[in-house]
């Protein structure tokens, strides 16, 4: 039998695969949106902060190629730079993934933010819209039980 089939052999239905959810994901925890939601504010308060002291240092207008040179200015800004660049590439290709996988609504919220607000923002957010649709999942499964 393949992981793509039930018992049965047949592919699995859509109830299955919110089972496997379940199953597979930690048990949605109500408080735990809420942090995630008060992180995905630092997430874009912080940053913005320093944007709007860039824009302030270095023009009234925000200068992406200067950007990029300051954040490549040293070895620990490239250090720093390359780390986010990695790791962001990855958790939004996670995002895209399970967005879909778990049939979220939102995604552009989440993709639109990442660039104009802060990847700090995004991914926060993206894990606050996630556990509302994990809680929201885990309540129809309860109430058909």
């Amino acid at each position: 039998m393949t992981p793509a089939s039930n018992e049965a052999g047949s592919v699995p239905s859509s109830e299955d695969t919110v089972a496997t959810v379940l199953i597979t994901s930690a048990s949605a925890s109500p408080w735990l949106q809420w942090i995630y939601l008060a992180l995905a504010m630092g997430g874009a308060i912080f940053p913005w902060l320093a944007n709007a002291e860039f824009i302030r240092d270095y023009g009234q207008a925000f200068d992406l190629a200067q950007f990029i040179e300051l954040a490549n200015a040293n070895p620990a800004a490239r250090s720093l730079s390359r780390d986010l660049l990695i790791g962001a590439t990855a958790v939004t290709i996670w995002i895209i993934s399970e967005a879909r996988r778990l049939k979220m609504r939102g995604l552009w919220i989440v993709l639109l933010g990442s660039v104009t607000i802060a990847f700090a923002f995004a991914a926060p957010f993206f894990l606050f819209l996630r556990e509302r649709r994990l809680l929201e999942i885990s309540r129809g499964s309860s109430t058909k039980s």
